[in-house]
């Protein structure tokens, strides 16, 4: 067969073809493992950030376990779940957000009037995370999610003790456009949230993520958070997400649970 027919260059095409394949697949399959854990660890180190937990080189995994405290609450009742009762409903590998919004088992419909975070529908129960001080908890660490311009938005919403004043915000996955949406990941924006008030004296969710920037002599400001330059709808989602998992819908069944409890510790 000469070197220049076509039949050969077909062959030999198809036969680099072939061996690159199972390269990349033999790469994916090999690599796959090493992914997890880097999304794992993520995934800690942006719940360590809106705790105010994280620095610099520090060993993720075990800050988390020495100060961290995982709860699972039924978000209908705001009651934290025993462990034993909830693991025979979520195994642990399931005890994600993501898996567990698209788990039917797991989930329930979010009524059209309430659904300011365009979920349609949500888990029945989520994870909180506790910051462990000495015998009082320090502050709560909530996942919270809802719709942007371009993807559902992930992220961390943490709340002091108090259960009122805000502590940190992070995202830790979302598909917002780089440089408009995508500034939700700007630590200038992000370190506006930290002291600002979650609810009124009334108990009702006052925060909100404003279009433009705040005024700082507005005597309301403290419960308002400057809107991402150029990127109006990826503020309304992160406005409509905040609102949502504080509200009703979300976390304050269980903030009123931990207030009404007084002692604000875990059951």
């Amino acid at each position: 067969m000469q070197n220049d027919s076509t039949k050969k260059m077909i062959i030999v095409t198809l036969g680099v073809c072939l061996v690159c394949a199972v390269i990349v697949s033999a790469l994916a399959v090999g690599l796959k493992p090493r992914q997890v854990r880097n999304q794992e660890l993520d995934k800690l180190s942006n719940i360590l950030q809106a705790g105010q937990l994280y620095e610099p080189g520090i060993d993720l995994q075990n800050v988390f376990n020495e100060r961290i405290e995982t709860l699972v609450i039924n978000l209908d009742t705001g009651e934290p779940v025993p462990e034993e009762t909830y693991r025979q409903v979520i195994e642990s590998k399931t005890l994600d957000v993501k898996t567990m919004a698209s788990n039917p088992q797991l989930t329930q419909a979010i009524p059209d009037s309430e659904d300011i975070a365009d979920l349609k529908k949500q888990p029945k129960y989520m994870p909180v995370y506790a910051v462990q001080s000495g015998d009082s908890i320090e502050r709560y660490i909530f996942p919270i999610y809802g719709k942007g311009l371009w993807s559902t938005m992930y992220g961390f919403l943490a709340l002091d003790g108090d259960l009122e004043t805000i502590r940190g915000i992070t995202y830790y996955d979302h598909g917002e456009t780089p440089g408009l949406g995508g500034e939700v990941d700007n630590p200038s924006w992000k370190e506006q949230w930290e002291g600002k008030m979650a609810y009124g004296p009334d108990g009702n969710v006052r925060i909100q993520v404003i279009k433009g920037t705040v005024d700082p002599s507005d005597t309301n400001s403290k419960y308002k958070i400057d809107g991402l330059s150029g990127a109006t709808i990826t503020t309304r989602g992160v406005n409509n997400t905040v609102r949502f998992w504080l509200g009703e819908q979300g976390y304050l069944p269980f903030i009123k649970h931990q207030r009404k409890d007084g002692t604000h510790e875990t059951s």
